[in-house]
C-alpha cells in the first residue's frame, strides 16, 4: 500500500501501485505504520516527502467501503484525523510532492504537509463533496481555512467544488510550486528537503512552533463532537 524510503535525513513515503489510492482503513494503517517509523528513525534535523505512483495521489474515502454502516464511516473519519494529526504533529518539516489527482480526504492528506508541490501537466486539486452530496467536516475547513490564504479562493474551492490544475492553484496560494511532471515535483520535494535539513533545526522546537502556528487545527482535527455524516 506504501513504502518508506529514506536517502540520509530525508524520508520518503510514497503510496504504491496504479490505482486511485483510496483511503481505506488498509492504507490508512499503512500510512499511519510509516508515520510511526519516521518518528522513531527521525535525526533532530530530518524531512518528510509524501507521493504516490501513478494517475492519483488519492481520490479521497473508499465511499463504497464506508457508506455501507454508519459505523464504517465513523471508522474511516477517525482514521484519516489520526495520519492527519500524526503529520502535524510530526517533528520535522513535511513535503506533499502531488504528482496525481488528489481529492476530498485525499486533498487534505496533502494540505495536512507544511508544503505542497504539484506537477503541472497533469492532475488537479477537487473538493468534491458538493458533486457527491456530502456535507463537508468542519476540521476539512479549518485546514483549507490555515492553508489557503483568501476567503474568494476558499469559496472557489468548498462552495464550486473548482477542479484546480497547477497553473489554477499556484497563484491563489493553494500550492507552494508547480513542475512540468511526475519526476520533476519529486526532484523539487528532494531538493527542498535537502535545503530545509540544511538549516539544521531542531525537529522537536518545529513541532511545537507548528502546534502552536496550527494551534485552532489542531483543535478541529481532535474535535470529534460532529455528527457522524460529517466526520468523513
Amino acid at each position: 500500500m506504501c513504502t518508506l524510503e529514506k536517502r540520509g535525513s530525508v524520508f520518503i513515503l510514497t503510496l504504491t501501485g496504479d490505482g486511485d489510492h483510496r483511503l481505506n482503513p488498509t492504507l490508512l494503517h499503512s500510512i499511519q505504520s510509516s508515520l510511526r517509523r519516521v518518528r522513531q528513525e527521525a535525526t533532530v534535523s530530518s524531512a518528510l516527502i509524501t507521493t504516490a505512483h501513478g494517475k492519483f495521489f488519492s481520490n479521497g474515502f473508499d465511499l463504497a467501503w464506508a457508506q455501507s454502516s454508519e459505523e464504517r464511516m465513523i471508522l474511516m473519519g477517525s482514521l484519516l484525523r489520526s495520519v492527519v494529526s500524526d503529520l502535524l504533529t510530526l517533528p520535522m518539516p513535511t513535503i506533499a510532492a502531488v504528482t496525481g489527482h488528489a481529492a476530498a480526504g485525499g486533498y487534505m492528506l496533502a494540505l495536512a504537509h507544511d508544503y505542497v508541490l504539484m506537477r503541472r501537466d497533469r492532475g488537479f486539486l477537487y473538493m468534491s463533496e458538493l458533486d457527491i452530496s456530502l456535507v463537508i467536516p468542519a476540521w476539512f475547513v479549518a485546514l483549507l481555512e490555515a492553508k489557503v490564504a483568501t476567503p474568494a479562493a476558499r469559496r472557489l474551492i468548498v462552495m464550486t467544488a473548482a477542479k484546480l490544475k497547477a497553473e489554477d492553484a499556484l497563484p491563489l496560494g493553494v500550492i507552494d510550486s508547480a513542475h512540468s511532471g511526475a519526476g520533476e515535483t519529486v526532484e523539487a520535494a528532494l531538493d527542498l528537503a535537502a535545503r530545509l535539513v540544511k538549516r539544521g533545526w531542531d525537529g522537536h522546537v518545529y513541532a511545537q512552533n507548528r502546534k502552536v502556528f496550527l494551534r485552532a487545527v489542531i483543535q478541529a482535527v481532535e474535535d470529534t463532537s460532529q455528527t457522524p455524516t460529517s466526520r468523513l
